[in-house]
């Protein structure tokens, strides 16, 4: 049935594949993924394969404030299955660096 393109796939595996696609963004000012630095705070699947991302930056002085959330929402959109993204970049909590995994910490030397 070609009329099923938006057939709603499993939502765990879709959003597997939403978090892979995240971990190869990487913020311009430190070598660490958004994913492991604690920048995306929510990935919801919603109906119809739409993404919700909420994220946020290291701070609202981020050069990457026009462009990270842009290109967040370019690449989960690439991926197949996936019908809409909406991005959403809150300050609320602020970021701090107790966010990031321990892999990032290692990674940047605060562990």
């Amino acid at each position: 049935m070609e009329n099923q393109e938006l057939k709603q796939i499993d939502t765990t595996e879709l959003k597997e594949k939403v978090i892979e696609v995240l971990k190869t963004i990487f913020d311009p000012e430190l070598p660490v993924n958004i994913y492991e630095l604690g920048l995306i705070y929510e990935v919801d699947i919603m109906p119809l394969n739409n993404v919700q991302i909420v994220m946020t930056l290291t701070a609202p002085s981020c050069p990457a404030a026009q462009s990270l959330p842009i290109e967040v929402d370019q690449k989960v959109r690439e991926i197949e299955g996936v019908n809409d993204v909406y991005v959403s970049v809150t300050w609320s909590p602020a970021w701090n660096k107790t966010m990031m995994s321990e892999t990032a910490q290692l990674e940047l030397g605060f562990m």
